[in-house]
């Protein structure tokens, strides 16, 4: 190698460079390889977010050959009911409609989704400010108890209250120990439609990509094993580090901390 740069006139440094700036396929193709195996759901927008991030240039269209040439596409699973609606007529209706969310707290929604074990499902209750995609409350537990998301409500409500909650007509977040700590504190409730879970979408988004980047992916030994790898998703990776589309590619923390500078 030394006698062939000497004499092609290379400086041995050469060979061992790799620009970052503008990266060679087969490095831009590593790199890409790398981030899909640590977030196997992203498309490739996210990924070129993510490089350009690192320091690399590089635009969609590139991103998205190569991903398609190595394959490297994403499976979608689907969740299950886990609530129950109130029987009869019910006094609430969905505030969301034609509402322009433009400010921090202004509108919470929730929901549950189940996690399933070897022998059993276990359950998951979370509360998301709908402007920065913040997760400000979540609980993880064996049984569709009141406390499952009575619990993650008073624990939010100790840092933040919003002007809405949301949610759909589930029995856990239309009991009267819920609605009566949502009205100690001024918050004007919204109820989806029954049977139209597109009212909670943004709930529903955020379910889905709980399922797609961690549930999906793991197999959980036990509970404890399922609440440390999640609550670990959740608070350090959803929160802090995942791009999110919706905040021009900034995480929640990122664009909360911009909407409040």
């Amino acid at each position: 190698m030394r006698q062939i740069g000497q004499t092609l006139g290379f400086n041995k440094s050469t060979f061992y460079y790799q620009p970052k700036s503008d990266a060679s396929e087969d490095v831009l193709r590593a790199e890409i390889q790398r981030l899909a195996v640590a977030y196997p759901t992203y498309g490739y927008r996210r990924i070129t977010k993510l490089l350009v991030a690192e320091g690399h240039t590089v635009g969609y269209k590139r991103v998205a050959r190569l991903m398609k040439e190595d394959n490297l596409s994403v499976s979608v699973k689907r969740a299950c009911q886990t609530t129950h609606s109130i029987d009869g007529p019910q006094p609430w209706r969905n505030r969301l409609e034609d509402l322009d969310i433009c400010r921090c707290d202004q509108v919470w929604v929730g929901d549950i989704t189940y996690v399933r074990l070897k022998h059993r499902f276990i359950y998951v209750a979370l509360l998301m400010d709908v402007f920065t995609r913040m997760i400000r409350g979540w609980k993880l537990s064996q049984h569709l108890t009141q406390s499952l998301t009575l619990d993650p409500l008073e624990q939010a409500l100790d840092d933040r209250v919003p002007e809405i909650h949301h949610s759909d007509q589930g029995v856990q977040y239309l009991s009267s120990a819920y609605l009566l700590k949502l009205k100690e504190h001024g918050i004007q409730i919204s109820v989806a439609r029954r049977g139209c879970p597109w009212e909670n979408g943004y709930a529903e988004r955020l379910i889905r990509t709980l399922k797609e980047e961690e549930v999906h992916l793991n197999d959980y030994q036990d509970i404890t094993e399922a609440r440390e790898r999640i609550g670990h998703f959740i608070e350090q990776v959803y929160n802090q580090k995942r791009p999110h589309s919706a905040l021009g590619y900034l995480t929640p923390m990122e664009f909360q901390r911009q909407t409040f500078s």
